[in-house]
Order: structure tokens, then sequence, then C-alpha cells
């Protein structure tokens, strides 16, 4: 596999510019891209900036600057954003379809620390970490996720066999961290 630089999407700056996160929407038309400064830079399959938003506070009374933003995962039909922030809090912004389109707020998931990652797997899930050590997902209807721990084991879970008859077999957790570690 041969990978080469196609272009650059943000211009140098002076001094910290740092990215804290990046997404590609599931329908490859948008890519998202968050920085330091807390904005969300909406780019198109070729690299162009098309839009722009900027994220809020869980709380106005801690100023703009007292979170950063952590995950982002677009929703799988691509008209939505999950943003996750060190402010203890999950929002989903809709961003519609087209280019241009409001950005407005339409969910709120307050959580018990700081997110410090963030997927959308399917139609109603979100599943996310969290500073405590948590993994976690907003709805329950999806299969299973992997988490990977500090103390470097990977854990399987699944969360409904719909049916199916899968169950997770003991000792599941000590089997995938060895053949993965």
């Amino acid at each position: 596999m041969q990978l080469k630089h196609l272009r650059t999407l943000l211009s140098p700056q002076d001094g910290a510019a740092k990215v804290t996160c990046m997404a590609w929407s599931q329908n490859n038309a948008k890519f998202a891209v968050c920085t330091v400064d807390r904005v969300v830079l909406l780019n198109d399959e070729h690299g162009e900036r098309r839009d722009k938003f900027s994220t809020k506070p869980a709380d106005m009374k801690y100023g703009r600057k007292s979170y950063m933003v952590k995950g982002m995962a677009f929703s799988p039909d691509s008209t939505k954003i999950a943003i996750g922030q060190t402010d203890n809090i999950i929002y989903v912004y809709k961003i519609g379809e087209d280019w241009g389109d409001k950005k407005v707020i339409c969910n709120k998931f307050i959580q018990t620390s700081a997110v410090t990652c963030l997927q959308w797997p399917a139609e109603y899930i979100i599943v996310f970490g969290l500073a405590e050590g948590k993994p976690l997902l907003i709805s329950c209807s999806g299969k299973g996720i992997l988490s990977g721990h500090a103390d470097g084991t990977i854990v399987r879970y699944l969360f409904d066999d719909e049916g199916s008859g899968e169950s997770q077999p003991a000792g599941m957790e000590k089997d995938l961290s060895d053949k993965l570690l």
C-alpha cells in the first residue's frame, strides 16, 4: 500500500493550533475537524472548507474556554454530528444535508466525567468513553463494542443478542486481550 499527501486542510499558524479530533461522515461527503479553539470546520470530500460552527460549553458560567472537544462522530445518515467534551457533556448537532444549513443542538447528554472518545456506529447508538474509565452507550439497540483500558486489557461487551442466540463466552475478556496485546 502506498500513501501520498493530497493536500493540507489547515494552514500552519503561530503558536498552538492543534487539532483535537476529526471525523469522516458515513457517506464520505463531509470531513469535520475540531481545533483547540473549539470550532468545527466542515470540509467536502475534496478537502475544501464549506462550513463551520462553534461548539458550546455545558454551562456558560464557566466560559467558552472551560472545555475541550475530545470526540466527534457523524450519524449514519450524515445529517448530525455528536460532539464529546471535557465538561462532561455530549451534544448532538443537526447539521443538515446541504452546506450552509443551520447548525442546531438537537440533543444533550450530561455525563459523570469528561468524555474521552466517541463513536456513532448505528442509527440510534452513540458509544463513548469517560475519563473515569467507563465505556458507555446511549441507546441499547446495537450488538456490542470493544473497550480498551489503561491496564492494557481489551474487553468485548455485547449489548443485546436481539434473538440471535449470541452470548458472551466466559473469559472472553482475557482471551481477547491476550490475542491483541
